[in-house]
């Protein structure tokens, strides 16, 4: 029988300085880990990254299962506390948008909510890891999974390109210790196949993104900065390209464009700078 989350989170609240621990919200809910490891289904076969510990209690649950598992944790002394409570534990100290991640196929956390969608690039460019379990923020969830018309914008939609993402279970403020003054979400991410010109497609949302109120004949008129990045492409066969084609949403706004209309977008670009050979 594992120590379970309260008692980890007061251990280490007794070791923590008390303005410290006023800064960090811990997740005390049994409720949520164990809906979080049915999410999961972990065995023995998987290889698991879990990003900010914290005082263990998601830890000590993907430990019992066998798998093989790395923590990464960037502050020193809950990694020395993790280390005296969980002596067994593959511990990674630093910056998880920084450090190298070992090869894993699922990564399974409660993320520090400041980083979340700078963590999703990295897990997104780890091809390894196949599926993903995180506690987020309500607001970012509703932001990744696009769960409506309002949540358009650059993170959803170039997520949809690699991951298939679903909206899990709602998490209240009472679930934590102290309760912070925002809901949480639990999300679940399947990676898919990524069609051939998903980094073309990443370039031309994000650039429309960034002035979502104007059309995007306006903001893709001008070669994203790293258009060179894209096999094939250069800033001039982009301007030229994108000044040949005509579309039915060439004059619309990017939140009301699907996703098979950014694809659409892509293919056309292409056709038309094969064209021109």
């Amino acid at each position: 029988m594992g120590h379970g989350a309260r008692v980890l989170i007061e251990r280490l609240r007794m070791r923590q300085s008390n303005v410290k621990a006023l800064g960090q919200h811990f997740l005390n809910n049994e409720e949520v880990l164990d809906e979080t490891m049915k999410l999961a289904n972990v065995s023995s076969d998987d290889h698991v990254i879990e990003i900010g510990p914290g005082p263990g209690v998601l830890t000590e649950r993907l430990m019992d299962t066998g798998c093989s598992l790395t923590a990464i944790e960037l502050d020193s002394g809950i990694c020395e506390y993790l280390r005296d409570t969980f002596p067994k534990i593959n511990l990674i100290e630093g910056d998880a948008l920084a450090v190298k991640w070992p090869t894993a196929n699922k990564v399974v956390a409660n993320i520090p909510y400041q980083i979340s969608s700078p963590l999703i690039d990295i897990i997104t460019r780890t091809p390894s890891i196949k599926e993903v379990v995180i506690l987020v923020q309500e607001e970012f969830a509703e932001r990744l999974v696009v769960e409506w018309e309002s949540d358009k914008g650059s993170l959803g939609m170039c997520t949809m390109l690699d991951w298939d993402c679903t909206f899990e279970m709602r998490v209240g403020p009472h679930c934590f210790s102290p309760s912070p003054q925002i809901h949480s979400r639990l999300v679940t991410m399947t990676r898919i196949e990524s069609p051939e010109n998903s980094k073309l497609v990443k370039m031309l949302i994000r650039q429309a993104f960034s002035q979502r109120r104007k059309k995007i004949r306006n903001t893709l008129s001008k070669a994203p900065k790293r258009i060179s990045r894209v096999s094939g492409w250069h800033a001039k066969a982009y301007r030229d390209a994108m000044q040949s084609i005509d579309c039915d949403f060439i004059d619309e706004r990017p939140e009301d464009l699907d996703l098979e209309d950014w694809l659409e977008l892509a293919r056309l670009l292409e056709d038309a700078r094969a064209a021109m050979g």
